[in-house]
């Protein structure tokens, strides 16, 4: 996808690595110059590639948080 940049402005947590060596991580990026937001998404070692992944504002991860703390896992 041409025509964004994105700063990584905290590395939260590696969730999970794949067997090719790719991490499932938790971060806070700054997409486009923009405020920064949650991302958890797969990253190729140095953060040179990204997968598919999901953006959640503060509040948006407060609210996972909390339906994540009802369930029974």
């Amino acid at each position: 996808m041409a025509g964004f940049k994105y700063d990584i402005t905290e590395e939260i947590a590696v969730i999970s690595e794949s067997a090719k060596g790719w991490n499932k991580e938790l971060n806070l990026i700054s997409w486009n110059d923009r405020e920064p937001k949650y991302d958890l998404r797969d990253w190729s070692p140095e953060h040179e590639k990204m997968g598919k992944g999901i953006t959640l504002s503060k509040e948006e991860l407060k609210k996972l948080r909390d339906v994540l703390n009802e369930m029974s896992l």
